[in-house]
């Protein structure tokens, strides 16, 4: 079988498989084989990577398509086109998916030198004809504003920034099992290399949240919650922390926030609570 490059920036790009989705794929693949082909350019794997790995592990043959590109920037945005069109994201995955494409399009368009670069990258990626400005091209495409695409690019930049410090921390964040408001990451870009030490350790061993979520049932709120806690049911306390985040969320969403951003936070907030509504 071929082996192919495992390139660590593209790999982490893509969210990580929960260890049942991640079974339950190996369990398609060893009775029906791979039968999506893998993505690479040249020899580099950009789609297909718990594919890859189950194929390798069991020896199962596979196909690949190849893509041209131009450079690894081109790459991103093709790996990032595709998470948006296949997956069911979060609001923050959405925010760092176009966060990171506006940052590899304006690498692009420095590079470029004279050459019409931007138009081909539109016609290849985006339909767009590129006479506008990086953010207000992006804006169009994801349906939000062009500030809302600029933000984007800070939260990502802090999210890439977690990750150089503790891998660990940015899937736990980017996959939902940390809840971090975008106020927070952004307070990280202009905090101090132990500020990031620190929050880093803190959601690796979990106190993070937990510190997050005291301070949410705290005296210091709306007035509804404070010590008498204690004494509340479970689920109350439960859906008062679901619904401080939700507001949370809100919060960080500026005055120009799109119907499309309202809505994808509002779903979130939905999906968290029929998740508690499931343990029940």
């Amino acid at each position: 079988m071929q082996e192919l490059i495992i390139d660590e920036e593209f790999r982490t790009l893509l969210p990580e498989l929960d260890s049942e989705t991640y079974a339950q794929l190996e369990e398609r693949i060893l009775e029906n084989g791979c039968f999506f082909p893998l993505v690479v350019w040249g020899d580099i794997l950009i789609d297909g990577f718990n594919r890859y790995s189950i194929c390798m592990e069991h020896g199962i043959p596979f196909d690949t398509i190849s893509k041209t590109f131009d450079g690894r920037d081109e790459v991103v945005i093709w790996i990032i086109a595709n998470q948006v069109l296949r997956r069911n994201l979060s609001p923050l995955q959405l925010s760092y998916y176009r966060g990171l494409h506006y940052t590899a399009d304006k690498r692009l368009v420095m590079k470029s030198h004279g050459r019409n670069q931007y138009t081909v990258l539109s016609r290849q990626n985006d339909g767009i004809a590129k006479t506008q400005p990086t953010a207000a091209r992006l804006a169009e495409k994801y349906r939000v504003s062009p500030r809302t695409i600029e933000r984007d690019a800070k939260i990502a930049e802090a999210i890439n920034v977690l990750g150089a410090t503790s891998p660990d921390a940015k899937r736990s964040v980017l996959s939902g099992a940390t809840s971090i408001t975008k106020k927070h990451l952004n307070d990280l870009l202009s905090g101090s290399e132990e500020d990031i030490v620190d929050i880093a350790a803190k959601i690796e061993d979990g106190s993070f949240e937990r510190r997050r979520a005291a301070s949410q049932v705290s005296d210091k709120g709306d007035g509804h919650s404070g010590p008498d806690d204690a004494g509340q049911l479970p689920l109350a306390v439960a859906v008062r922390r679901i619904t401080d985040v939700f507001l949370s969320e809100l919060c960080a969403l500026s005055g120009d926030a799109t119907a499309e951003e309202l809505r994808t936070a509002l779903k979130s907030h939905i999906v968290c609570l029929e998740e508690l509504l499931g343990q029940l």
